[in-house]
């Protein structure tokens, strides 16, 4: 994980903070998150996967309607090069449109 998240944090203007209990990354909005799975087991999770173009094949919903993400293993097999491509897209991404939840918001 730790890997992942200085290659997350390299870009410019991104930010990390803990939000249910993993680690999100920002820039406008929401981009990616760090989500530690069984088996030690992480998933790479994209907020907006679904709008990714995926060139690499690499991003699955399982089910999700927005998020998307790959899920990796080890260390020195991660797809460096992809996964960096995949940021890349998601931070442009948000640099032209940020993410706005859908959720309506109820007044108590």
């Amino acid at each position: 994980m730790l890997l992942l998240h200085n290659l997350i944090t390299s870009f410019p203007g991104v930010s990390g903070k803990i939000s249910y209990k993993v680690p999100f990354y920002y820039r406008k909005s929401w981009v990616c998150y760090l989500n530690p799975v069984k088996h030690n087991h992480v998933e790479l999770c994209f907020v907006r996967g679904n709008e990714l173009a995926n060139q690499q094949q690499l991003l699955q919903a399982n089910g999700r309607k927005q998020v998307s993400g790959i899920m990796l293993t080890h260390a020195d097999t991660l797809p460096l090069e992809a996964i960096t491509e995949l940021l890349q897209e998601a931070f442009l991404l948000d640099e032209k449109m940020p993410y706005k939840s859908k959720r309506k918001r109820s007044d108590f």
